[in-house]
This record gives structure tokens, C-alpha cells and sequence, in this order.
């Protein structure tokens, strides 16, 4: 749905063919990209919503997060996808190993993504650097617990913080601070406050 903030009335609403599994992501352009347990991440747009495109992918999308470029970074079932926010194309994919999609994708200043997984075969988790033009793993980080719901959260030094289990990693990177992008990572900011950047 979208809703008049101000006075509440419906905008415009749009069905999808199963529950809204992920949180609502915005462009620039005003592009409004959610996720869907019917294994596909939709486009709307912001004003009429009207779908521009659809994207299917292997599992129920979780995450979604917009990179400076455009890029569109989503987590579904078992991998992790960069698709063009303005067609929908699949620029890459990465699949994780033995191991599940269990959180929201943060972008670093060098453009960099970094990722968590868990795994349902042995008692610990994964976090993942990745290339964010070609999506190569550039290095991989075992926790000493599951990762389940914990998004990795960049300072602005450049460290990766992420949780796991009954623990809290900070992991040394080089990228400098998020991504300055509407959306580097979940909550839109490193506080994960959920407000939107003072213009």
C-alpha cells in the first residue's frame, strides 16, 4: 500500500500472489522495489503503483537494498542477487555455499557488499565481502554461532559490525563508511534508526 502521510487516504494498492516478505525500498527516482514470499522482488512505481518489472528468483526474498548506482541487492532462499533497478536484469548472483540467506545486504563506500548467511548443517555463520559490480567473493568470515536475523551495520570508519548468536563481530574492512546511497543498508542509515538523511 501507499498511504498519504498526512491524511492517511490510500494512495494506491497492489496485490502480489503471496505475503510481502521483505520491507519496501525506495529509489532516487522514486522507484518503490519490495520482496515477496511467491520468490519474486517487484518494481513499482512510487506515484501510480503501476509494476515496471518482476524478478524471480530461487526462494522467498528477505532483504532489499539499493546501491549509489542504482544497483539493486536482494537476498533470496539461498542466494544473494544484484539486479538493475531500472530493468530488472540480473547483473549477478552469489550462492553462499551450505548456507542460507538470513539478512539485509550493507554497501560499503568502495562499493563493496557485505552479506550474512547462516547454516542449517553445523553451528555457525558465514559474512561475506563481495564485489558489487561483478559479485566476486573478495573474503569470507566464520562466526562462532549462527547468524539469524542480524544485518551487518557499517560504521563510518569502515568496520563491519554484525551479531551472531550470543556474540557481537566487528570485522576491519577498507571501505571507509556506507555507501552514499539512499538506501546502503537496512534501515536506510548506520544507526538503523529507519530515518531518512537530513537534506
Amino acid at each position: 500500500y501507499a498511504i498519504n502521510g498526512k491524511s492517511g487516504v490510500k494512495l494506491w494498492e497492489f496485490e502480489m500472489e503471496f505475503l510481502a516478505t521483505a520491507s519496501p525500498a525506495i529509489g532516487s527516482d522514486g522507484t518503490v522495489y519490495i520482496g515477496s514470499g511467491d520468490w519474486k522482488a517487484y518494481a513499482l512505481d512510487g506515484k501510480s503503483g503501476i509494476k515496471k518489472w518482476e524478478f524471480e528468483t530461487g526462494g522467498s526474498v528477505i532483504s532489499l537494498v539499493i546501491g549509489a548506482d542504482g544497483t539493486v541487492y536482494l537476498g533470496a532462499g539461498i542466494k544473494y542477487y544484484a539486479l538493475d533497478g531500472k530493468s530488472g536484469t540480473k547483473k549477478w548472483e552469489f550462492r553462499p555455499g551450505f548456507t542460507i540467506v538470513s539478512s539485509s545486504p550493507a554497501i560499503g563506500a568502495d562499493g563493496t557488499v557485505y552479506v550474512a548467511a547462516r547454516s542449517d548443517l553445523s553451528a555457525y555463520g558465514m559474512v561475506y565481502a563481495l564485489d558489487g559490480r561483478s559479485g566476486t567473493k573478495k573474503w569470507e568470515f566464520k562466526t562462532g554461532g549462527q547468524v539469524e536475523d542480524s544485518s551487518p551495520a557499517i560504521g563510518s570508519d569502515g568496520t563491519v559490525y554484525v551479531g551472531s548468536d550470543k556474540k557481537v563481530y566487528a570485522i576491519k574492512t577498507d571501505s571507509k563508511g556506507p555507501a552514499k546511497s539512499p538506501w546502503p543498508m537496512r534501515g536506510q542509515n548506520a544507526q538503523h534508526t529507519g530515518r531518512a538523511p537530513a537534506k
